[in-house]
């Protein structure tokens, strides 16, 4: 039974659609103006393993997940270039699936486009007007937070206190300083619209209230995005729909936390921001930096807390990403002296219930990995003696199939030297980017462990993996010498 810690209550809860077997979710997508950082990543993942996660329980998602197209800061950046904002917008929107395929995150049921439902924007602004909750100043229309008794339900504000803590603001026409923009009036050399209230263009909160009822209907099941939204965004985006609808909004609202970069907040200013692209491309990681070592890592922490980033957080994802598709290589050979699969069911059965109980309790990714590590130890003990081929294949196939709740799991092998292009919007997992390659050498302790495990593959009398191993390291330059001991030593 699947739980979720739902902002709106504060606590966490049993989830229960609006429709059996159906699960209506929204989630607040990016500003198409840049390019997306790490924290985009963390928020895109989170929702797509919850889509995923919710798919393997028995339910038909519709997932909605909108790019904002039309904003200040996309006008600013057309105007510095001299181009058109679709121009802008058509980049970043391209750049966003790029980014997010490689990360083997799936595309949405329905990714709208605010500049494709003006029409429904100017319809909910006029029904805030007519319910007395907004009002027209000189072709603005604003949203009058004090008519909505219950604002600041969601992030647990009080509206007495947010008015005594607001600094001026410089348009005085608003009865209040809370007050948000519903419809702007145009501005030369600004796109526009035209409304009852003149040529303008929406606000950034009414677009997604009016995007999610439109493909979702006026209350659905999960609204999520990352917690720097919780306030103002989301605390607006309930009170315009609920004071247009007479009704709740979204019943469960999911949010993500932050991402540091070595233990401080991630800024721009710090020098310390990163985007997607320059964590593939950046020379200084001392390691290859996938898709999948990524998404392991972002993986890593529980969703709701601070996640830090860092170079030692991704050698140890690719480590642990070593074990795992060493283990499915020696799995994909034949079996060797055939023991009872007894103790292998019991310890899939075993796994399966630890990773579905962690995965229903509030999407406890660390807690489910460290199930299928188990798993992966008990697999390991088992292969020393030999499994049926039956089995071998059964529990790559376990793997394969929990591993897809989080994304991972789907490569035929671990292949680290190759450099992949772009990826397609529609990419899925099934054809996951083996390895997006930074600049960099096999370290000594790499190559060390290589060996350990070569030696440990001959012990086995499994001589086809230990001739893999010197071919995976004669491929990047190294040398085996074997010696008469057993032993090996190697050399660049």
């Amino acid at each position: 039974m699947l739980k979720l810690f739902n902002t709106l209550t504060g606590r966490q809860e049993v989830f229960e659609p609006l429709e059996p077997s159906k699960v209506r979710m929204y989630v607040c997508g990016v500003t198409v103006y840049d390019y997306c950082h790490i924290g985009h990543a963390r928020s895109a993942l989170v929702f797509d393993v919850l889509r995923r996660h919710l798919e393997y329980s028995g339910y038909a998602v519709t997932f909605v997940k909108n790019f904002t197209d039309v904003d200040d800061k996309i006008i600013k950046r057309a105007n510095e270039q001299g181009i058109s904002c679709d121009t802008v917008t058509e980049k970043y929107i391209q750049a966003y699936h790029e980014d997010m395929g490689k990360l083997g995150i799936r595309p949405a049921t329905v990714e709208p486009k605010a500049t494709e439902h003006i029409h429904d924007i100017i319809r909910l602004t006029e029904r805030l007007v007519a319910n007395g909750l907004a009002y027209v100043v000189d072709g603005d229309v604003y949203f009058e937070v004090a008519q909505y008794p219950v604002y600041g339900r969601l992030s647990k504000r009080r509206l007495e206190d947010l008015q005594a803590g607001a600094r001026v603001d410089v348009d005085e026409r608003k009865r209040q300083p809370m007050d948000f923009a519903l419809w702007k009036a145009s501005k030369p050399g600004e796109p526009a619209w035209q409304s009852p209230w003149g040529l303008g263009r929406p606000g950034w909160h009414i677009e997604c209230s009016a995007m999610s009822m439109q493909h979702l209907g006026e209350t659905f099941d999960i609204h999520g995005g990352g917690m720097d939204l919780i306030f103002p965004h989301h605390e607006n985006e309930i009170a315009q729909s609920c004071g247009a609808t007479g009704r709740e909004f979204a019943r469960y609202w999911v949010h993500n936390g932050f991402v540091q970069i070595n233990q401080e907040k991630m800024s721009k200013s710090v020098g310390n921001f990163f985007t997607i692209r320059e964590i593939f491309e950046k020379s200084e990681w001392s390691e290859e930096v996938t898709g999948e070592i990524l998404r392991y890592f972002l993986l890593s922490t529980h969703y709701h807390g601070p996640l830090d980033f860092s170079d030692q957080a991704l050698k140890e994802a690719k480590n642990a990403l070593n074990g795992f598709y060493d283990l499915f290589g020696r799995l994909a050979e034949p079996g060797g002296v055939v023991m009872p699969d007894q103790s292998l069911s019991q310890a899939v059965d075993r796994c399966r219930g630890a990773f579905k109980a962690a995965m229903d309790d509030d999407l406890n990714t660390p807690v489910a990995i460290a199930a299928l590590q188990g798993l992966r130890s008990d697999v390991n003990k088992l292969t020393k003696n030999g499994l049926s081929d039956e089995g071998r294949r059964q529990v790559r196939e376990e793997f394969r199939s929990l591993g897809n709740n989080l994304g991972l799991f789907q490569l035929e092998r671990w292949d680290f030297n190759v450099r992949v292009e772009p990826t397609p919007a529609h990419l899925t997992l099934t054809t996951f980017p083996p390895t997006v390659k930074i600049e960099e050498r096999i370290t000594d302790l790499q190559i060390e462990n290589k060996l350990a495990e070569r030696i440990d593959a001959k012990k086995r009398k499994d001589f086809k993996w230990a001739d893999a191993i010197r071919e995976e390291l004669k491929s990047l330059g190294i040398t085996i010498e074997d010696k008469p001991d057993g032993t090996s030593r190697w050399k660049r």
